[in-house]
């Protein structure tokens, strides 16, 4: 083996371990606070949902890529092809609308009681559940056409386009199947990016205009509230800056395999790097925010010392 490919190979085992390990402990906590009677918020249902997509697009493209990376036999039936595709292009997709659907719904949130959004407060979260439920059904249909376009390694017939991912191909048959699949799924996420990039631009405004009045207020419940929206919104701000950061770099790797009349490992690799930054840092990033998991991580500790206490003071 290279040595190139045993670091490439290192770089998405790394990745994958980790980012699996990140997102099932956010879920682990989220389950805690569930159970725990912790305080919920609003957009808890929106980051479990957002956590289980992460873990779905590491799964389906950390793994593959790993082991065509490290030499491994991938046997790429086609149905085994399609089936991988289609979760991850649906994963991704809901991973991106999750993230959207934070950013709005945190925007609706945080909105002053004078604002236009205001009337909202109240029934934003009765359309929480709908809204993430409607994001898995629409990805799904808009990823009805994807498995048409991808195969294993023994149809070569025909072929317009044909890009390698070292365990799959996806190819396509016509320009115009090819131009029009292009610009169904672009449509797609640059509305969900348009609104994401809306309501984070809302978001600041909102957080700077709030500061500048309420710098001379020092009541201490209201200063406790508004550092929780507070932290919460930073979090989901960084959040969505992580995500366009890292869908730009893997747009422009989609888009330069896109013009090159053969497949380059090095830009298929990059483009999977990037692909797996979002769901690899993100629970890093909500867990980091979010003061509850500190409160839980500590109880936990402190029940556990009591325990050990409890039991050396037992035996003396």
């Amino acid at each position: 083996m290279a040595t190139g490919d045993l670091v490439v190979g290192m770089v998405f085992l790394s990745q994958t371990i980790l980012g699996i390990l990140g997102n099932f402990s956010l879920l682990c906590h989220y389950l805690l606070f569930h159970f725990t009677g912790c305080r919920a918020r609003c957009t808890d249902l929106i980051l479990r949902h957002l956590t289980i997509a992460n873990s779905l697009v590491i799964i389906t493209k950390g793994v593959p890529q790993t082991m065509a990376a490290f030499g491994l036999k991938y046997y790429s039936q086609d149905f085994r092809c399609i089936l991988l595709f289609f979760v991850q292009r649906v994963a991704r997709g809901v991973s991106m609308e999750s993230t959207c659907l934070l950013s709005v719904f945190q925007a609706i949130t945080i909105s002053p009681q004078n604002s236009m959004w205001a009337v909202l407060k109240g029934k934003a979260p009765r359309y929480i559940f709908p809204s993430t439920i409607v994001c898995w059904i629409l990805n799904i249909l808009i990823n009805t056409i994807f498995p048409l376009s991808v195969i294993g390694k023994w149809m070569d017939a025909n072929i317009t386009r044909k890009t390698d991912y070292g365990y799959c191909s996806s190819v396509f048959y016509h320009k115009l199947i090819a131009s029009l699949f292009a610009a169904w799924l672009s449509f797609s996420d640059v509305l969900a990016l348009g609104v994401m990039l809306w309501a984070s631009g809302s978001m600041v405004s909102i957080l700077y205009r709030h500061k500048q009045r309420v710098r001379h207020i020092h009541t201490t419940s209201h200063s406790t509230r508004s550092s929780v929206e507070s932290r919460a919104t930073q979090s989901i701000l960084v959040l969505v800056s992580t995500f366009v950061f890292f869908y730009a770099l893997s747009s422009i790797c989609q888009i330069c395999l896109s013009f090159l009349n053969t497949s380059s490992r090095m830009v298929v690799n990059m483009s999977a790097f990037f692909t797996m930054c979002f769901p690899f840092l993100s629970p890093f990033v909500l867990m980091s925010y979010d003061s509850r998991v500190t409160r839980l991580s500590f109880a936990w500790r402190t029940k556990e010392n009591s325990n050990i206490l409890g039991h050396l003071g037992g035996s003396v």
